[in-house]
């Protein structure tokens, strides 16, 4: 039978939790429930004393695992927001259990259920005037008489003001409302300490290659020679080994990056490979973010009279100049987070690449992350020492840190590929 936690691979010890506190929700929720029925119906459906279902202290402690606020944290590919979307679902599971197979499983899955709400940001942050109007909806009452959940999938994103906001919901919350907060750790720079001390804390660790290349061959009927490859490719990250798997133009990108090393053969060179890289990162960015774009602001043309011919429309759309700016500013912020969400993955499959010469040169015993370009690994080893190999790796990642900090990424990448000509 599926369930609901089905594709949070390699995650036992997570599962295992939110399982316990699912079963804890529907005690609560059931104890709230029976706490409602009139005095005279009651009586005539008390259980028996030796009953499960009457014991205290079940219940009491059934509730203990279950709270109002909780953080997903872990790297890049986890499974953060697919925990977060399994458990709401599994609130509102209609079994108690998080069947799977259940409407109140099936529409929080699809993102359409009525008391569930996705804080999914398109552009660089999420502002306070967002979140104050999610929590107070968020505030409601249940209209499936279950949960109010709000699920935030990049909480490390909050401005300051909205994190604000969002601490004095969770600091008084309404009775049957949950928060699920997605955050790559509970540092301080992810997440407020303030917000964190009022959280429950699920910790995700980057899922072995094993278990995410049976999930390609179980779930999506991939081949075991291509799932392998792609699992290691990706480097434990689920999304991206079915990208490989199946996209033709994602091998291709990624095949581009790690024929960088080669090019860099002088300064002008390592600025041409910048260019490069950056100029795929815009265009990779520009084709998801394209259709989207055209869509929303076709909708909201015609929302604002766009090609009435009636009294008043031509006045109608230009006034309506302001609110086309907002959505061009909104856009923009998107694409911009898809530019660096195309750079960042592309940063990550050249760190693999260095990594694997590092392990290469120090003889380690483990498996290479990049497969298919071992050779050229090997041959990387024996012109560059550990220490360069290293210092290349840092470089990398100094990189990938210094565009999180806002680096315009053009001077973040031509440094980089600098100090990767270097060594």
């Amino acid at each position: 039978m599926p369930e609901v936690f089905a594709d949070l691979v390699g995650q036992p010890e997570a599962v295992d939790t939110l399982r316990r506190a699912t079963a804890a929700a529907e005690a609560i929720r059931a104890t709230a429930a029976a706490d409602t029925v009139p005095a005279s119906a009651a009586a005539e459906t008390v259980p028996a004393a030796d009953s499960p279902e009457t014991a205290p202290v079940e219940v009491a402690t059934a509730g203990s695992a279950m709270t109002h606020a909780w953080i997903f944290t872990g790297p890049p590919g986890s499974g953060r927001s697919v925990a977060a979307r399994a458990f709401a679902a599994a609130l509102q599971c209609l079994r108690g259990t998080g069947c799977g197979e259940c409407a109140g499983c099936h529409t929080t899955l699809a993102g359409t259920h009525a008391d569930v709400r996705f804080v999914v940001p398109e552009g660089l942050s999420i502002g306070v005037s967002e979140m104050r109007a999610l929590v107070l909806r968020a505030a409601s009452t249940p209209s499936g008489g279950r949960w109010q959940v709000l699920v935030i999938t990049d909480a490390d994103r909050l401005t300051e003001a909205a994190g604000n906001a969002l601490l004095k919901a969770i600091e008084e919350p309404s009775p049957r409302t949950v928060f699920l907060l997605c955050t790559p750790s509970t540092h301080p720079d992810d997440i407020s300490v303030t917000i964190r001390s009022r959280c429950r804390v699920v910790a995700l660790r980057q899922p072995p290659a094993e278990a995410v290349a049976m999930v390609l061959r179980d779930r999506d009927g991939i081949g075991p020679d291509v799932a392998a490859w792609a699992a290691a490719a990706a480097q434990g990250h689920v999304g991206r080994a079915h990208r490989l798997a199946r996209d033709p133009d994602a091998r291709r990108r990624r095949e581009a990056v790690l024929a960088l090393p080669r090019r860099l053969t002088g300064v002008g060179a390592c600025f041409d490979a910048a260019s490069a890289l950056i100029d795929a990162a815009e265009a990779e960015a520009a084709a998801a973010v394209a259709e989207t774009d055209a869509a929303e602001r076709a909708a909201l043309e015609t929302a604002l009279g766009a090609g009435g011919t009636g009294r008043g429309a031509t006045s109608a759309i230009r006034g309506a100049a302001g609110q086309l700016k907002d959505l061009e500013r909104r856009q923009k912020s998107r694409a911009t987070r898809a530019q660096r969400d195309a750079l960042d993955r592309a940063l990550v499959d050249l760190a693999g690449f260095y990594r694997d010469v590092l392990t290469v040169s120090l003889r380690a015993p483990v498996e290479p992350v990049h497969t298919d370009v071992a050779g050229m690994a090997t041959t990387a080893a024996g012109k560059w020492t550990p220490e360069g190999t290293l210092r290349r790796l840092e470089a990398v990642l100094g990189c990938r840190a210094a565009i999180e900090t806002n680096v315009k990424p053009r001077i973040a990448v031509e440094a980089m590929m600098l100090a990767l000509w270097r060594g």
